[in-house]
């Protein structure tokens, strides 16, 4: 698989209003100690809405120069404008990335044809590996598993996709109509495990934000068939899992990252930092799991 194992969808700290370039190349450099298998920036986690196009190109840019060909960088280059995600994965191909992560296109809410064309336009313009990302309950649309094995036989560069449903059903059956060449990635750190059960290839994580050794090794521990070690790696997850999504992703990461001194706290607007209550009981699961 191109695209296999943990891919932390990396945080964008932020310092004064602006990229805090010197946290943000330090924590790659741990999550690379830590053993991903590979980065993700500008994804949901990296509050990629509300990046400026400059900045959006500097932190693709240094997450490429910081892993220094260690890792692979599957850069976020989606947009609900077909002819900017075009623009945006063209910039990752010519920058190094090794692919791109496309989010399907939010607010217009378009047919299933229309979700083709989308991602059929891009993979024309770009000669580059892509990884469709299906999460309808940030973009109210669904990418359905007929579509994607459409787009999948009729483009070679389309490699794989990051499902974010939950529902193992549809995910069973992208594996039904792409095949089992096809990298099926989990985009809810839940589903990791259910996912690799039925012919997944990885995660691609928040939770590895905080954990990066444990979420590779769970990965690690299912693809050497160590399934006893993987099951309890995957219970043993379950308390951060949930606390990483008490309140909307990525204010509940950045916050964990800023108490275990990664980080300064800072979020961009709509985005405000976790309730009083939720840091308290945040705090608490990460003493619980030994983290602060």
């Amino acid at each position: 698989m191109l695209f296999s194992g943990t891919y932390t969808a990396l945080v964008t700290p932020f310092k004064n209003g602006a990229l805090d370039e010197a946290a943000y190349r330090r924590f790659i450099d741990w999550q690379i100690e830590q053993g991903v298998n590979g980065l993700v920036p500008c994804g949901t986690t990296g509050e990629s809405a509300t990046l400026s196009h400059d900045e959006h190109e500097q932190v693709v840019r240094i997450c490429v120069e910081q892993a220094k060909g260690r890792v692979p960088v599957l850069a976020g280059s989606g947009s609900n404008n077909t002819a900017e995600a075009i623009r945006l994965t063209r910039f990752a191909k010519e920058t190094g990335a090794d692919g791109a992560l496309l989010i399907t296109p939010y607010y217009n809410k378009p047919t299933q044809e229309g979700l083709y064309r989308h991602f059929a336009a891009i993979a024309d313009a770009v000669d580059f590996p892509l990884v469709p990302y299906n999460v309808p309950g940030r973009t109210a649309c669904n990418l359905l598993p007929a579509t994607l094995g459409r787009l999948a036989r009729d483009f070679p560069n389309i490699v794989g996709v990051k499902e974010a449903t939950a529902d193992l059903i549809q995910i069973s059956e992208v594996l039904e109509h792409c095949g089992p060449q096809f990298c099926l990635l989990s985009g809810d750190d839940f589903t990791v495990l259910p996912i690799l059960s039925v012919g997944g290839c990885g995660v691609i994580s928040v939770t590895s934000n905080i954990v990066p050794a444990k979420m590779s090794t769970l990965c690690s521990a299912f693809a050497q068939g160590d399934l006893e070690s993987a099951r309890a790696l995957h219970l043993e997850l379950a308390p951060l899992n949930r606390a990483m999504f008490m309140e909307t992703n990525p204010i509940p990461a950045k916050t964990a990252l800023h108490m275990m001194g990664y980080m300064d706290l800072e979020f961009r607007l709509p985005l405000c930092p976790l309730s009083e209550g939720n840091a308290i009981r945040l705090k608490d699961t990460l003493r619980a799991a030994k983290l602060v």
